[in-house]
């Protein structure tokens, strides 16, 4: 790189770092904690019964494993577009750091586009409107958010986030208040060790319960606004896995308490039904609060997007036009903008539900990909130590003296 070009990159407008540790924990409950649970709780209580919640926990510590990697990784490489930066550093294959950039946009925005059609549902409960213009209000209204400044739109996603973990702490809250069952039947939940029915039944459900947690690694993507990234990023990491595992854990222990397993397993909306006969009140309630869950849903897999194609940019592997910040809000609007529109596209235009299927299967291969890129990293980074230390030894099998030894 020329002196000029380096000068250049050092005058370009760069993003801000403006994230709090608290910022980044509610940023990461509010992409993490989300229709997931809604549904898999009927899942899990048909296949795993009582022991449902052990699923859960079993899911959140194989995620603790790909946490760690992108938490090591992430304080190293504190950059947008991370996943990219990464396998890059690990391979120097820009084909493949861009191919792993795009899969990464490509499912967050079949994410988004899925959670934008089924907002409409939830909406229309309050608005007289046909999908069609429910979707384009939610998906343009939710961009416009997006294209605020970091600290702004992260603050707002944090409220609606507050609101839709709010929703099941209030089934908590009903579920501890409603009676003694939820302390009474604790050992229900852990299965004999001779039971190998139930161990196996648990381990094909914390398979499925792992999408419930896929989410808390879109954080390595705000990084680069991040305050003290070093700190703050494994630590958000974390709390986010922990606690949405904590929340998960009680609310499907709660659910399968209060309603029976098989009746839950039946339900098409088994959290609503638990919800209903713990409170006792309506439905429009929680209604409402899937509304702000799916809008929140919407708003940060936005601002993860427009991150990425401005990192990409960034990196070299996109049009450095991609890459300019707003001199007001300091954010990537046209990054943001392309990603918005192709949200409302696929949600307007295109049939979901196989692409939705996919999601899940480009996010583990995503994963794969950064721990993959992990040990390539730290092969290379102990590969001259390794080599210095087998030749000590060799040097004290020879009996040699370490001034002979190394002059050569």
């Amino acid at each position: 790189m020329s002196v000029q070009s380096g000068a250049t990159q050092e005058a370009s407008p760069r993003l801000v770092r403006s994230l709090t540790l608290t910022h980044a924990v509610l940023y990461g409950l509010g992409v993490t904690i989300g229709a997931g649970i809604y549904v898999l709780v009927g899942i899990a209580a048909g296949r795993s019964g009582m022991h449902a919640p052990l699923a859960f926990i079993g899911a959140a510590l194989v995620m603790a494993f790909s946490a760690a990697s992108f938490a090591e990784l992430g304080t190293r490489m504190p950059v947008s577009a991370s996943e990219a930066a990464y396998v890059q550093a690990a391979f120097n294959r820009e084909w493949l750091s861009l191919g792993v950039g795009l899969l990464v946009v490509a499912t967050a925005t079949v994410s988004a586009a899925t959670i934008s059609v089924g907002s409409a549902g939830y909406v229309a409960v309050f608005l007289s409107a046909t999908a069609p213009w429910i979707i384009s209000a939610v998906v343009l209204t939710m961009g416009a958010v997006a294209c605020l400044a970091t600290v702004q739109s992260v603050t707002f996603a944090a409220i609606m986030t507050l609101v839709e973990v709010g929703g099941l702490v209030l089934i908590i809250i009903a579920g501890l208040g409603h009676g003694t069952d939820v302390v009474t039947r604790l050992p229900e939940i852990w299965p004999s060790s001779g039971d190998s029915a139930a161990w196996m039944g648990i381990a094909g459900t914390s398979l499925i319960a792992v999408f419930a947690f896929i989410g808390f690694e879109h954080l390595v993507n705000v990084a680069e606004e991040m305050k003290q990234p070093s700190r703050t990023l494994p630590r958000a990491l974390f709390l986010t896995l922990g606690l949405t595992a904590l929340v998960y854990a009680l609310v499907v222990w709660i659910a399968v308490t209060a309603v029976p397993p098989q009746e839950l397993a039946r339900s098409s909306a088994p959290l609503a039904l638990v919800f209903e006969r713990l409170t006792g009140l309506p439905l429009l309630t929680l209604s409402a609060i899937a509304v702000v869950a799916t809008l929140n849903g919407i708003i940060v897999h936005m601002i993860m997007i427009g991150r990425v194609i401005y990192g990409l940019a960034d990196q070299g592997n996109l049009p450095k036009v991609l890459a300019r910040l707003n001199s007001v809000t300091h954010t990537p609007l046209l990054a943001t903008a392309i990603g918005v529109g192709a949200i409302l596209v696929l949600a307007l235009a295109v049939p979901l539900a196989g692409l939705a299927d996919l999601t899940a299967r480009f996010t583990l291969v995503i994963f794969a990909t950064i721990n993959l890129a992990l040990i390539r990293i730290k092969g290379r980074n102990v590969a001259a130590p390794l080599a210095l230390l087998f030749a000590r030894a060799g040097c004290r099998l020879l009996a040699l003296s370490p001034a002979s030894c190394f002059s050569w």
